[in-house]
């Protein structure tokens, strides 16, 4: 009895005397990527609740399998969110975001992607922080990919101004509505002008991210990357419009 009572007062001096500072830090949820690597390529992946599943995974898969090809400045994949609550996709899946672009320290970021979110045609577009994120990444990076209706994003940002580009192709006739003064693409699957790289999204965002690669890396690794992934690729093959490099 005398052991009992001792415990639970040893408990609760415990608990009485542990500092804010710990509480915070032991609520606060964890990112478990690594720091990144200073000799890699660090590219930043945009996430939202109502993010689709394929749009997200399908480039993050080719960029994180560069990882395991040799000679090649490789990439660093990270997620990057207003939160670092978990954020839920469309489909369901709850995701733990690496950074959060508004309070965090983020390291350079070279490459930026923008999957297609529920809400990039609404309420995602009123999203001033967010724009502003993407519009001063933008600046800074070296490519900018959007899949599916992620262009939408870039177009709102005013980044795709002077720039051909594509969207989700339901939804090419709803981006001309609303910005007509762009030039957006139909019959192809992906553009590339200047740094931007806009794709129609779905299981098509594979080709758009394998482009990307064979435009850093040369042919052979953009196919080596395709087999480990059972993705059959030559960007011959695929329809897409090449603006400027």
């Amino acid at each position: 009895m005398k052991l009992t009572i001792f415990a639970i007062l040893s408990f609760a001096l415990a608990a009485c005397t542990a500092s804010p500072s710990e509480e915070a830090v032991a609520n606060k949820p964890i990112s478990h990527r690594p720091p990144p690597d200073t000799s890699r390529y660090n590219a930043a992946f945009l996430i939202m609740d109502g993010v689709y599943n394929t749009e997200l995974t399908a480039p993050f898969d080719i960029f994180q399998h560069t990882i395991f090809r040799e000679g090649i400045r490789a990439m660093n994949v990270f997620t990057v969110a207003n939160t670092r609550e978990p954020v839920t996709t469309f489909e369901g899946l709850r995701l733990l975001p690496d950074y959060n672009y508004l309070s965090d320290s983020l390291p350079p970021i070279d490459i930026l992607v923008v999957p297609s979110a529920e809400h990039h045609l609404d309420t995602d577009l009123a999203d001033t922080l967010m724009l502003d994120f993407v519009r001063r990444t933008a600046e800074r990076a070296t490519f900018v990919t959007s899949h599916c209706d992620g262009a939408f994003v870039l177009a709102k940002a005013g980044l795709l101004d002077g720039k051909a580009c594509t969207t989700f192709p339901s939804d090419i006739n709803k981006m001309r509505e609303m910005f007509p003064h762009l030039d957006i693409r139909d019959s192809v699957l992906f553009v590339h002008d200047g740094k931007y790289i806009t794709s129609a999204g779905g299981a098509k965002s594979f080709e758009a991210a394998l482009y990307l690669c064979e435009h850093l890396y040369g042919a052979e690794v953009a196919r080596r990357l395709a087999q480990g992934l059972v993705i059959d690729w030559e960007v011959e093959m695929v329809p897409h419009l090449v603006v400027s490099q």
